[in-house]
């Protein structure tokens, strides 16, 4: 029957204890001595078992818990008097004080050396370029576009782009052709009046390539009126062709130019 052994490893005696401490889930400021010698000494006599080799610091930490375990066992000497002088132990003195300070530095330089592994991993993911001389690159000689240059040569730019800036500021009021949608009507029916009754006409007659989006736009808003009055009948002949109009409104354009349009 073959017995196996896991047996972990421990930088030191601290190592080793704050690890006993942790693993008990122990308050480190009242550490049961006792305990926790019996586990450390278990630990040692493991590592004999194997044939490991044990550091003096191991065996020096032994004798350290043995001797505050022994203290905590003791009874407190009896006051011992001198004449006038009474010598005494301090009743608040913890023989386990300088054992549990040691432990807390510990812990926190462990923690930081946890932080700065992390830190170097991090580090260890970025990578860099060496610097790389770029000299072959650079001119021999770099002109100089001043050169030959003068006061005068600045003051005669400057003017010149102070010139250009008043020009640019100035600026014209575009205005454009109005049309109403009352003339366009107008216009579109005399167009078709000139057909006589029934005659026909397309859209895209009445536009041409010169013609504006909002003559375009009015155009279609005369043609719509029309419509509405009953002066023409607007039809296509298959899906999205050309509109026709035909006209119906007769020789009388008196009653189409007097309407009352609303735009």
């Amino acid at each position: 029957m073959t017995v196996l052994y896991k047996l972990e490893t421990f930088e030191g005696p601290l190592d080793l204890l704050l690890h006993l401490i942790d693993k008990a889930e122990i308050d480190i400021q009242d550490i049961p001595v006792s305990e926790i010698t019996e586990q450390y000494m278990e630990y040692l006599r493991t590592m004999q078992e194997l044939e490991l080799d044990i550091t003096s610091e191991f065996l020096v930490m032994a004798a350290t818990l043995l001797s505050i375990k022994s203290k905590l066992l003791l009874p407190k000497p009896p006051v011992i008097e001198i004449e006038d002088f009474e010598y005494y132990e301090d009743d608040d003195y913890d023989p386990r004080a300088e054992l549990v300070q040691r432990l807390i530095e510990y812990r926190k330089f462990k923690s930081i050396a946890v932080q700065l592994l992390d830190m170097e991993s991090e580090r260890s993911l970025i990578f860099t370029k060496e610097p790389e001389d770029l000299g072959p690159f650079v001119p021999a000689q770099i002109d100089n576009t001043l050169k030959g240059l003068h006061t005068a040569d600045l003051i005669a730019a400057f003017r010149k782009a102070l010139s250009k800036a008043a020009r640019r500021s100035s600026y014209q009021r575009i205005t454009r052709d109005e049309i109403s949608v009352k003339d366009r009507i107008r216009d579109v029916s005399a167009a078709l009046q000139r057909k006589g009754t029934g005659g026909r006409m397309r859209f895209s007659a009445l536009l041409d390539d010169e013609m504006a989006r909002h003559e375009i736009v009015v155009t279609f808003l005369a043609i719509l009126e029309l419509m509405k009055m009953k002066a023409i009948f607007c039809y296509q002949e298959k899906l999205f062709d050309d509109i026709v109009m035909e006209w119906r409104g007769g020789e009388d354009l008196s009653g189409i130019q007097n309407a009352e349009i609303n735009y």
